[in-house]
């Protein structure tokens, strides 16, 4: 109601964005920039909030997706003048980091996992079980790179060294969105960049985080007693876990959880 009223200054206002997940541009229950966009636009359109808090809690997954997220917040923060603080939760690492990354500051609890600014590539090699099955692998293309890293296959050098390249583009657009979003703050005689991850009180002695601390108490601590908070996510559909859906969830639970456990959660 005060906000209605001209001379009644209105309590503020804190727009919650929850980041939680694998990023991936497939899947339901993922974050992608198509399921957040909506989110996004409100948190920062609604009102006008003091600050957007942004609840990371991801393992990482897709770069380029975790570009786009990162790339429509800081859009937003700039044509709104709005401030963006970011809190860590369990992890986040590589693209998660990417996310928090996003923000004008980064703060943890003390057990947070930070880190892990690299790029991976996995797969498997298969081509010797299927050579002891009698199973011969045919593959035609038009260009000789199309079938490239082909796990039936046995592994061609020059794909490797392809792949390999591609990845070391990959993670300098990683440490570049760093560098650029942590200016100032990084040591410049150390190598973040390897893949390490730290616990929270260490990632913010090498300047990853701006400090210890979790989202409700800070922002009373900075914007007052009286602070709301007002939370944005993705939603949902209201029959997701029912019929073919429920194997799709739990696929995706699986990954999820794989995801996670690699950093001991």
């Amino acid at each position: 109601m005060k906000r209605w009223i001209p001379f009644l200054k209105s309590d503020p206002t804190i727009a919650v964005i929850r980041l939680a997940g694998v990023i991936s541009a497939a899947g339901r229950g993922t974050l992608n920039d198509e399921s957040l966009a909506p989110a996004i636009e409100k948190a920062f359109s609604r009102g006008k909030p003091a600050a957007v808090a942004l609840e990371v809690n991801s393992p990482g997954g897709s770069p380029v997706q975790s570009s786009l997220i990162g790339a429509r917040i800081r859009r937003l923060a700039e044509e709104k003048g709005i401030p963006v603080i970011a809190f860590v939760e369990d992890v986040a690492a590589s693209g998660g980091y990417w996310l928090a990354a996003a923000a004008d500051e980064i703060y943890s609890d003390e057990s947070s996992v930070v880190g892990s600014i690299g790029v991976i590539s996995a797969s498997f090699g298969a081509h010797e079980l299927l050579a002891r099955q009698g199973i011969e692998r045919r593959v035609y293309t038009a260009g000789k790179s199309k079938s490239m890293l082909d796990p039936f296959r046995p592994e061609n050098p020059e794909d490797v060294a392809r792949l390999k390249g591609l990845l070391e583009d990959i993670h300098g657009n990683f440490k570049d969105h760093v560098s650029a979003r942590r200016s100032g703050k990084l040591p410049e005689d150390r190598d973040l960049f390897t893949g390490e991850v730290w616990l929270g009180r260490r990632a913010a002695e090498l300047g990853l985080i701006d400090g210890i601390g979790h989202l409700k108490p800070m922002m009373i601590e900075r914007f007052g007693d009286k602070v709301k908070f007002r939370s944005y996510g993705v939603r949902k559909p209201l029959l997701s876990r029912f019929g073919s859906r429920i194997l799709d969830d739990t696929l995706h639970s699986i990954a999820e959880r794989s995801a996670f456990a690699q950093f001991g959660l």
